[in-house]
């Protein structure tokens, strides 16, 4: 039941919502990064979606113009280059994620599920699942979101090629945890991510997920924080 009508009613009242009150916050940052960036607002970009179908992704544009195709191309590294100043705070803070409240009301996302992968990096997942990942609508916040916060400082600090380590290392815990999300999909589960989301804003360093989730898969060491 909650999959369904319970989760997607929650969803667009808690987008109306945050509109609501983030719209004073909101217009600013557009005027911003007008005055600032490439004079784009938003950026749209390709994503897979619920049951693997196509669409469109709102995010504050942070970085160049055909950012994708240059570059580490669909990666982003720490001290990225091709993110402009203003879209470096936008990013590490993920207001730069808020437009997706936008595809929340479109219905083409929810505010908690799978982060949406660009079609090259879901292609990266082993095929069981790329089968069964977007079983719930992908979601502006998640435990991908969560667990996954420091992955550009883990790609830049990869020996060797990164998107071998992003393919042979990131994709696979990745899809793990997503997985994991499946199985436990619950109203529960829903409010512990959105209450960790804001948690880790504030603390970074957290490793309260896995307190509170101890069933999660188990971290590579390799993603160990140093």
């Amino acid at each position: 039941m909650y999959q369904h009508f319970l989760k997607r009613l929650l969803d667009i009242i808690l987008s109306i919502i945050a509109l609501a009150v983030l719209s004073p916050f909101l217009i600013p940052v557009c005027a911003i990064l007008l005055l600032t960036g490439e004079y784009e607002v938003f950026y749209l970009q390709n994503r897979v979606g619920y049951r693997n179908s196509r669409f469109k992704i709102y995010k504050f544009a942070t970085m160049v113009k055909n950012s994708p195709k240059m570059g580490m191309g669909s990666l982003t590294v720490k001290n990225d280059p091709r993110v402009l100043p203003v879209g470096r705070f936008l990013r590490k803070t993920k207001i730069n994620e808020i437009p997706q409240i936008i595809n929340v009301l479109l219905g083409n996302m929810a505010i908690v599920g799978p982060r949406p992968q660009m079609e090259v990096d879901f292609f990266k997942f082993p095929i069981h699942v790329q089968d069964i990942i977007y079983n719930a609508s992908p979601g502006i916040t998640g435990i991908g979101s969560i667990i996954f916060r420091d992955e550009e400082k883990w790609i830049s600090d990869a020996p060797g090629d990164k998107h071998e380590f992003y393919r042979d290392h990131i994709a696979p815990y990745k899809g793990e945890v997503e997985l994991w999300y499946q199985k436990h999909l619950s109203f529960y589960t829903d409010l512990m991510l959105i209450f960790l989301t804001a948690w880790v804003i504030l603390f970074p360093q957290s490793e309260l997920v896995y307190t509170i989730f101890k069933d999660l898969p188990k971290r590579p060491e390799i993603f160990e924080i140093k």
